[in-house]
């Protein structure tokens, strides 16, 4: 395969020209079908609504934290403890 200025082009440069025109190909119907309509009406989001997600986001990231070092905390001390009470 050459390119436009008549050279030929190397066997990777082939299969990524080659990979180029597939993407594109698929990417061609994006605008159709039943995500096209969603596609359409997506927008970037206005500051405010951008800092009220991420402030969700965060706040819910340290829920789970909290969450996962208590249930630790319970299987490194508490546990150890009941199992010495009980006698395993």
């Amino acid at each position: 395969m050459s390119n436009k200025s008549g050279r030929e082009m190397s066997p990777a440069m082939e299969r990524a020209w080659e990979l180029q025109h597939r993407i594109e190909k698929r990417t061609e119907r994006m605008g159709k079908g039943k995500y096209g309509r969603v596609l359409k009406m997506a927008r970037n989001p206005e500051e405010e609504e951008y800092v009220k997600s991420a402030q969700m986001a965060a706040i819910g990231i340290v829920i789970i934290g909290v969450i996962g070092f208590v249930i630790y905390l319970l299987a490194s001390q508490v546990a150890p403890w009941i199992g010495d009470l009980v006698g395993l």
